[in-house]
C-alpha cells in the first residue's frame, strides 16, 4: 500500500510567493500566454499520473505535476541549503537533554532559540552533549559538537562531573551565552549549578545570574514567564534556561555539527561522594503509575483489539504504559483515565504504539507531540496509519501475541487469572 505523504512546510512555501524559497517549490503551469497574446499548453505537463496509473486532468488551471505510475509515491521538497561557518566570531553553547539519545522536541526548539542568537552575528551554535553518537545534530542546527562523554560515567546522576566539565567548556572557549532546558532534573538544574559556579567569578558577576523561563528573545532582551504575572523583561545574560516551544526548530538549513575537542580532563577528578550525591541507580515504577502525559512509553488500544487479556498481557512484556482511544473507553474496555486525545489526555511519549486505532481528530491531536508513532491496523488507508512513521498492516492481536512470543514471554505461559480482563464502567 502506498500512501502519498505531503510535506506541510513545502506546501506553505509553494502557497507564500513573497517567500524567498518560492521558486523551488512551484511546478511549471500547463497554461501560459505567449508574449504574442497566444495561449500556449504543454500536453506533458497536462494533467498527473496518480498511483492507479490514471491520468487525471486539472483544467482549473491550477498547478499540476506529471508523475510517472512507477516513480515513488512520497513527495519530497529541494534539499535544505548547507550552511558553513569556518571562521565564527564566537559561540553560542546548546546543551540538549537528548533522552533515549537522541534529541528532543524540547532540543530542537532550544538549537532554533541558538540560531536567531547566532544569525547574523557570524556565531557558531555548538551542542555539547554528554552522549557518545547523537543523531540529527546537523539537521536541527547545530554548527559545532563537542562530545563529553568520557567525563561521565554512563547514564548516572552525577552532577558535579557534569558541571566541571561545562566549566572547563567555558573556560577554554568563553562563549556568549548558554542555553538549557528549563527542566527537572537535566537542564534546569545543571543550567543553575553552572550559573551558580560562574557567579563567583569576578569576570561574570551579575551577567552569570540565568535567566529562567525563557520564551522568547527579540532585539537583544529576553522574555521569561512569570506565573500569573506579567512576563519579564531583561537584557540576555549568559546563561538562559528555556521552555518548550521557544523557539521554531530549524527546518529550512543544514549545518555541520563539526567534531571539536575541549581539554576537559579535570572533570574526571570530581567526587560524587565528597560533596555528599551518591548514586544509587535507577528505581523500577510500575509503567501503570506514570501519569499518561508523562509516559515516554505507550501502548494504545482501540476497537480493533479483541483479545484485552493479551492486550495487558502485551503491555507488560513491553514495559509501556496503557492508552486507549475514546471508543475503547466507551465500550468499557478501559477505564477514563487511560484516554488519549482532546477528550481525554494530551501525550508526548517518545514512542506511541496505537493497535486498532483508526484514528479519529480528537486522537490525533491528542497524539501531536509524540516523537514516534507506530501503527497497527488492519485498514491500510485509516487516518491513523496516515499519521504513522511506521504503520502494519495487520491483526493487532496477532502482532502483539508474535511479539511476546519472540521475547520469550507468549500468552500461553500466563494463567486467565493472573492477566487483567477487567470490564470499566464509569460512575453513576
Amino acid at each position: 500500500m502506498n500512501v502519498r505523504r505531503i510535506d506541510p512546510h513545502a506546501e506553505r512555501i509553494r502557497r507564500n510567493r513573497l517567500h524567498p524559497r518560492h521558486q523551488e517549490f512551484v511546478h511549471p503551469a500547463w497554461r501560459w500566454t505567449g508574449p504574442n497574446g497566444v495561449t500556449r499548453i504543454d500536453p506533458h505537463s497536462l494533467g498527473a499520473v496518480g498511483p492507479n496509473g490514471i491520468r487525471r486532468i486539472d483544467r482549473s488551471g491550477a498547478v499540476v505535476e506529471a508523475q510517472p505510475p512507477t516513480s515513488s509515491p512520497i513527495e519530497s521538497g529541494p534539499s535544505r541549503r548547507m550552511v558553513v561557518i569556518d571562521d565564527p566570531a564566537g559561540f553560542v553553547m546548546v546543551v540538549p537533554e537528548c533522552p533515549e539519545g537522541r534529541l528532543s522536541d524540547h532540543d530542537r526548539d532550544l538549537l532554533g532559540l541558538a540560531r536567531q542568537l547566532a544569525d547574523g552575528q557570524s556565531l557558531a551554535v555548538t551542542a555539547v552533549t554528554f552522549q557518545g553518537a547523537v543523531a540529527g545534530l546537523e539537521d536541527a542546527g547545530a554548527d559545532r559538537w563537542i562530545d563529553l562523554s568520557a567525563c561521565v560515567e554512563g547514564d548516572c546522576y552525577d552532577p558535579e562531573s557534569r558541571l566541571a566539565a561545562l566549566v572547563s567548556v567555558e573556560r577554554a572557549m568563553t562563549p556568549r551565552h548558554w542555553l538549557f532546558a528549563d527542566s527537572f532534573p537535566g537542564g534546569g538544574d545543571l543550567g543553575r549549578r553552572l550559573a551558580a559556579r560562574l557567579s563567583r567569578s569576578s569576570s561574570h558577576g551579575a551577567n552569570a545570574r540565568a535567566a529562567t523561563r525563557v520564551w522568547q528573545i527579540a532585539e537583544g532582551l529576553g522574555l521569561s514567564r512569570a506565573g500569573g504575572r506579567q512576563d519579564i523583561q531583561r537584557e540576555l545574560p549568559l546563561i538562559l534556561l528555556a521552555l518548550p516551544e521557544c523557539a521554531e526548530p530549524v527546518s529550512e538549513t543544514r549545518h555541520e555539527a563539526r567534531p571539536i575537542s575541549v581539554d576537559a580532563a579535570g572533570s574526571m577528578s570530581s567526587d560524587m561522594t565528597a560533596v555528599g550525591v551518591v548514586d544509587l541507580g535507577r528505581v523500577a515504577v510500575d509503567p501503570q503509575q506514570i501519569p499518561l502525559a508523562q509516559a515516554p512509553f505507550i501502548l494504545s488500544a482501540g476497537r480493533g483489539i479483541g483479545d484485552w487479556a493479551g492486550f495487558h498481557h502485551a503491555a507488560e512484556v513491553l514495559g509501556a504504559s496503557e492508552g486507549a482511544s475514546r471508543v475503547a473507553v466507551d465500550d468499557g474496555n478501559m477505564p477514563r483515565t487511560r484516554q488519549v486525545g482532546a477528550t481525554g489526555t494530551f501525550v508526548s511519549a517518545s514512542c506511541y504504539i496505537a493497535v486498532g486505532i483508526s484514528g479519529a481528530v480528537q486522537h490525533l491531536q491528542g497524539i501531536a507531540k509524540c516523537q514516534r508513532v507506530v501503527a497497527i491496523n488492519r485498514d491500510p488507508g485509516c487516518d491513523m496509519v496516515k499519521r504513522a512513521d511506521l504503520a502494519l498492516i495487520a491483526d493487532g492481536d496477532a502482532v502483539l501475541a508474535a511479539v511476546c512470543a519472540r521475547l520469550g514471554k507468549p500468552m500461553a505461559d500466563v494463567t486467565t487469572t493472573e492477566s487483567r480482563g477487567e470490564h470499566y464502567h464509569d460512575a453513576a
